[in-house]
């Protein structure tokens, strides 16, 4: 294996180490999508990462940096977790099962109205007995954890906070561990595409990628927010990830091109577009793999619009990372 990255030998067994809860039966199935391959008219070879199937608490990226965070919050002795995202969120839906898995309080931030009646990740945080606390903008929340946290520590509770997709550098390195787990399961792809947004799970790819020294392209497609702020935010990541696996962390951040693609946003946030509703109509009539419109059919149309403009290479193998999300199907 080349050594691209100082330590990376030492620093993968380092990650193999670190503490993290069993919340992933690993690996999640690699699957050939060769009839949505046809549909496009060839191209290159196209697989799919299925953390859909990840059976704890309907799956999805979230988990695998869970896993990881959570462990922390029970080696800190903490009683409680804290964290936001909105109405609909998949991290929050995760943070609440993991919640309830250790006995712990759960208190949410989600900003947006509340439902008269909860549908999807918002029923699920219900049934799962979270606290959900609502405010009515993206830019209220952190002060809302904030004031949770205080609450619970005065009612002698020790809370964990949690920001926003776990994506941190403690939390990316589920998915620097999960490169591992891939190139267990196959050659190492030219490609990987998945959606990206707050960030940790396009930093851990990168970090996993320059660690095994293979040269796979890791394109995030934003849901939401514009390319450089998410590339940014990308890259703090990755440096954070430098002093937890005992590397230099500008070098982790800059051994790989970070590639956001931000043309698939559409009206914004959980909102579908043309190409995010044909992507999840091919996924589902073509291979029977379902995505939900807020984030991983618009990764999924950003593939397809790349195969079909011929951007990627025909003798390429793809593999799209299935984040999860389904769950917001039945919102």
């Amino acid at each position: 294996m080349p050594e691209s990255i100082p330590g990376a030998r030492a620093a993968i067994e380092r990650l193999r180490e670190h503490p993290a809860l069993p919340l992933v039966p690993t690996p999640t199935p690699v699957h050939e999508m060769a009839r949505l391959r046809t549909e496009l008219g060839g191209g290159p070879r196209l697989l799919i990462k299925r953390d859909d199937a990840i059976p704890f608490a309907f799956g999805g990226n979230k988990v695998r940096k869970l896993a990881f965070v959570a462990a922390q919050a029970v080696a800190d002795g903490a009683d409680a977790l804290v964290t936001t995202g909105g109405i609909q969120s998949n991290h929050a839906r995760v943070t609440a099962a993991v919640a309830a898995t250790l006995g712990m309080r759960c208190v949410l931030i989600a900003n947006g109205a509340r439902q008269e009646r909860p549908t999807a990740n918002a029923l699920l945080d219900a049934l799962l007995g979270a606290d959900v606390r609502y405010v009515a903008s993206r830019e209220e929340r952190n002060a809302a954890i904030d004031n949770a946290a205080a609450q619970l520590a005065r009612e002698g509770r020790r809370p964990f906070r949690i920001p926003l997709g776990a994506s941190t550098p403690l939390g990316a390195l589920g998915f620097a561990r999960a490169i591992g787990e891939v190139l267990e399961q196959m050659p190492a792809p030219d490609v990987i595409v998945h959606s990206s947004s707050s960030g940790g799970t396009q930093a851990g790819l990168l970090a996993g990628v320059a660690l095994h020294g293979i040269t796979t392209r890791v394109i995030g497609v934003s849901p939401d927010d514009p390319a450089a702020s998410i590339a940014g935010r990308v890259r703090d990541i990755l440096q954070g990830m430098g002093p937890l696996l005992g590397v230099d962390g500008a070098a982790l951040a800059g051994a790989r091109p970070i590639e956001i693609d931000g043309a698939f946003i559409g009206d914004g946030y959980g909102l579908p577009s043309d190409a995010s509703r044909e992507a999840q109509r091919l996924a589902a009539q073509r291979e029977a793999i379902f995505v939900d419109n807020t984030y991983t059919a618009k990764a999924l149309a950003g593939l397809i619009a790349a195969v079909r403009a011929r951007r990627i290479p025909a003798d390429a193998t793809v593999l799209f990372w299935h984040t999860g999300g389904q769950v917001g199907i039945f919102a």
